[in-house]
């Protein structure tokens, strides 16, 4: 684990919060401003949530459990759910136990890590966090649920893409522990989003083609004209609406935000990636996870700095595709493209098949993906 930040991973950004909290109507303006103030008590506590597992070679099997903090805001509440147990007849408690299951058997049998540490950690979830809190939160050790408002948000649990997203940032801690500011910061937001597809769309068996590429689908209430808190496949048309306000992610560097809220933005541009993502996957075809996945997979755990860009990410993805497919392939091809439509330069690297560097990239030809052992 490197690079301990004090920040807090949740799938509502704040900047939706803000803009709700701004709103004439008190009840929906308290909830969110109760729920960004808590957010900040979390934040603050986070650094004492990051401890170091202990390590061991044992082949540890799936463990899961699941604590109530009957609307209380304590962690981690009372143990209501875990292994091998009696289902209880709450929705909340039995998604969020099979929402970080499907997590973990995606991550242990497409790329054989043994849970989100890589050591078997336990897999520690608190619902009913507060009262009508509005987020889902992954704190550095546990996930934490609110069950929103029930107006603007449903509640969290039921979106296996969110809870995919959030424990990937448990990935990310025990990995690359990229920081969480920038451009680096929205890279970080960025790999959650597309593990957080991947582990939806591999326990659909959905194809790229047949993935909505949607983050937080159904998550909006029935009045909120919005279809998702992300799109992948077109940010900044996921929600247009007159109290969460307007999606306002580009899909292109000529649109980056340079801001200081939202810890510069990193909500905001992880569009630009996230689109880029989308593109390859739908230029190689087939199951994302697969092929795309296994880049993604190889370059956030052993190729890159804490402090990485979307340049040089873009760059080692390049390199670790032509080093798993081939350099010059269509593999290769396909994922340079990507980066290139959306406008992030790949950099020169030297790698073991080759040198990929700076130069025009032709349409990538279409890819029968395979799975890698």
């Amino acid at each position: 684990m490197r690079n301990i930040h004090q920040y807090l991973c949740s799938v509502i950004p704040p900047h939706i919060l803000q803009k709700v909290a701004g709103h004439s109507d008190d009840n929906i303006a308290t909830t969110a401003r109760g729920t960004l103030t808590q957010m900040e008590v979390l934040a603050a506590e986070r650094v004492h949530a990051l401890i170091r597992p202990e390590r061991t070679d044992a082949v540890l099997p799936k463990r899961r459990n699941i604590y109530d903090a009957r609307h209380r805001e304590l962690l981690p509440g009372k143990l209501v759910m875990s292994e091998h147990k009696r289902r209880p007849k709450d929705a909340e408690v039995n998604e969020a136990y099979d929402g970080c299951g499907a997590t973990h058997d995606f991550y242990s049998a497409v790329f054989n890590r043994r849970s989100i540490d890589g050591a078997g950690m336990r897999l520690d979830s608190t619902v009913h966090y507060g009262v009508q809190f509005d987020n889902a939160m992954w704190n550095g050790r546990q996930m934490i649920y609110g069950d929103g408002d029930g107006v603007l948000f449903n509640r969290f649990t039921a979106q296996l893409e969110v809870i995919g997203h959030e424990l990937t940032h448990g990935v990310t801690q025990y990995t690359a522990g990229l920081a969480y500011y920038g451009q680096t910061g929205a890279l970080n937001e960025h790999i959650s989003d597309a593990f957080g597809i991947m582990v939806k769309q591999y326990k659909l068996g959905l194809t790229a083609s047949q993935s909505d590429w949607l983050i937080g689908a159904g998550l909006f209430g029935p009045g909120v004209n919005g279809k998702a808190v992300r799109s992948m496949a077109a940010p900044g048309t996921a929600y247009d609406d007159p109290v969460l306000g307007r999606d306002p992610q580009p899909s292109h560097m000529k649109d980056y935000v340079d801001m200081v809220e939202d810890r510069g933005g990193v909500h905001i541009n992880s569009g630009i990636p996230n689109h880029a993502f989308y593109l390859a996957a739908m230029s190689i075809g087939g199951e994302p996870w697969t092929v795309l996945g296994h880049i993604w997979y190889v370059t956030l755990t052993r190729k890159l700095p804490a402090t990485a860009d979307f340049g040089e990410f873009a760059s080692q993805t390049v390199a670790v595709a032509g080093e798993l497919y081939g350099a010059g392939g269509a593999v290769q091809r396909a994922v340079a493209e990507a980066w290139a439509t959306v406008g992030v330069p790949v950099h020169r690297i030297t790698t073991r098949s080759g040198v990929w560097g700076q130069r025009p990239v032709s349409r990538a030809a279409k890819w029968q993906p395979h799975r890698v052992r």
